[in-house]
């Protein structure tokens, strides 16, 4: 779990699950912003206190699959698979890359076994570089151009082919949203 990789490096931290702009006050005094399973837009009056100082978790290989749902959307356009730690900035999960890393799944798997092994995985990631970002010397370069990008309520329209929930094999999605 991600919040004992930080607890192990001894840093203090804060969970938030509301809005940030709710806790203005709260955040003045953090150092870094950590945005991991997020579900609200991060405003830029937020990032404003955090220059070069807010990071996201995204299991995706970004530029894929940016937004909601990406295990999902990865299968059902069949894209690239993967994790990306990435600074945060205005955009919907477009910030420069600090790390990434492509994954492949076996035809027998689910959507839940896919999503726990990209979860470990983008966690085990973050465990190695966090030493590099807290110092700020990690190095990161732009994503590459496209990708795609997907907002909640477009899941609706897919939502029957997930017969078995997130047991739902993905064998039986891939390709179907194309």
């Amino acid at each position: 779990m991600l919040i004992n990789k930080i607890k192990a490096t001894n840093d203090n931290f804060i969970l938030i699950e509301e809005p940030l702009e709710d806790h203005m006050e709260i955040l003045s005094d953090v150092d870094f912003l950590v945005s991991y399973g997020y579900r609200h837009v991060i405003r830029p009056k937020v990032l404003e206190l955090f220059p070069n100082r807010a990071i996201n978790l995204h299991i995706a290989l970004l530029p894929w699959n940016k937004g909601a749902d990406p295990n999902l959307w990865s299968f059902l356009e069949n894209t690239p698979k993967g994790v990306t730690i990435h600074y945060i900035d205005e955009g919907l999960d477009t910030g420069y890359v600090i790390s990434q890393k492509e994954m492949s799944f076996e035809l027998h798997e689910t959507l839940r076994t896919c999503y726990n092994k990209l979860s470990f995985e983008i966690e085990e990631m973050f465990g190695m570089v966090w030493a590099k970002i807290r110092s700020g010397e990690v190095h990161s370069y732009p994503q590459l151009a496209g990708g795609s990008y997907h907002r909640m309520i477009e899941k609706h329209k897919y939502e029957h082919l997930l017969t078995m929930g997130w047991d739902t094999p993905i064998i039986e999605l891939i390709g179907k949203g194309l």
